[in-house]
């Protein structure tokens, strides 16, 4: 009997190229922070080089290919592909800024409002229960939910941590702790009606939100 993993006779396996639609700034920032993490934990040797093994985590991240798949175009192994993808978020996760410290640079740069919404990223259904909170389906999609903050130019200063699909944005706010963090650096949001009751401060509102039309319109004679 053969092994799952060996291959049929006369067959081999197949390698395409796709596309990775990131800029080569974002390719080089991820392979400079490799090359600092390998420099400071002394580690002298790679089977692939920073770059190629950035362009594999950010095609892995981008696509959400199956570790195996990229492992097997590459001839490396699974379990080193998903040690490469876990060490490069680690890196990126750590220069994420605290939400405190993104206000107070919008404060800094005469800011006085930002934009908040939460978005949908779009993943592979994975198998098991477990999975059944990342379905939305109000986008009929797997994924997982975020929470997003943008300056007046809409340039991205926050994101939040992922979460299922399924959380609602004021959950996700209320987790965040974003009214307390916008009181405190004496900011205000704009937000979509997602957000209606996330601040019932009828005095002094900090996230203003838009309105339901009426239904009861009165008519004019």
């Amino acid at each position: 009997m053969k092994r799952a993993e060996e291959h049929a006779e006369g067959t081999c396996p197949l390698v395409y190229q796709c596309r990775l639609p990131l800029s080569t700034r974002t390719v080089n920032h991820l392979a400079g922070l490799l090359r600092r993490h390998l420099k400071a934990i002394r580690s002298r040797w790679r089977i692939l080089p920073p770059g190629k093994i950035a362009v594999i985590v950010l095609a892995v991240l981008r696509h959400d290919r199956r570790l195996a798949d990229m492992a097997g175009g590459n001839n490396i192994s699974e379990s080193t592909v998903r040690r490469w993808r876990d060490e490069a978020i680690g890196l990126l996760a750590a220069q994420a800024p605290r939400l405190d410290r993104a206000f107070k640079k919008i404060v800094r740069q005469g800011g006085e409002v930002v934009l908040i919404d939460g978005t949908l990223i779009p993943t592979q259904r994975r198998t098991g229960k477990a999975d059944r909170k990342n379905y939305s389906g109000k986008h009929r999609h797997h994924g997982l939910h975020f929470l997003a903050l943008t300056d007046e130019r809409d340039r991205l200063i926050w994101i939040s941590a992922a979460r299922p699909c399924r959380t609602h944005d004021n959950t996700a706010a209320r987790h965040d702790h974003i009214l307390a963090h916008l009181r405190a650096a004496g900011l205000g949001a704009l937000a979509d009606l997602g957000f209606r009751g996330l601040d019932n401060d009828v005095r002094d509102p900090v996230i203003v939100t838009g309105f339901h039309a009426s239904t009861n319109l009165e008519v004019n004679r």
